[in-house]
């Protein structure tokens, strides 16, 4: 991503600012990790073009409550944020927002692909 003008003080300056896909990738990666809840490290992203847009592809696991304690209250499920589907559905949107937002890239889609389970006692972390 970059810019051809920029304003200090008022006056329009020459130059450009980019973003490097390193800096982009961390981002969506602590943006996926957050809303997911889990360690970034945990985290695969990956860009593609998308008829002049970026196209997020994630890879990652999710948190999951301990599958003894659902069949015991299957309303420990609502407090990860719902099932597995319906988190990364509604992650999607979040992260395309949050990833937009703070960099200012146009992201066309965010796609999530979920590797496996990562078991935990708690519920959602915000």
């Amino acid at each position: 991503m970059s810019s051809t003008a920029g304003t200090a003080g008022g006056s329009v300056m020459a130059g450009h600012n980019r973003i490097s896909t390193q800096a982009l990738t961390s981002l969506a990666r602590a943006a996926a990790a957050e809303e997911l809840g889990v360690p970034p490290h945990d985290v695969r992203a990956d860009w593609s073009d998308d008829d002049g847009l970026l196209a997020l592809s994630l890879v990652l696991p999710i948190r999951i409550p301990p599958l003894t304690t659902v069949l015991r209250d299957p309303a420990r499920v609502a407090g990860f944020g719902g099932s597995i589907w319906e988190r990364a559905v509604a992650a999607r949107s979040v992260i395309l927002h949050r990833v937009t937002e703070l960099s200012g890239a146009q992201l066309s889609r965010v796609d999530i692909r979920i590797s496996g389970a990562a078991i935990s006692e708690g519920g959602r972390v915000h």
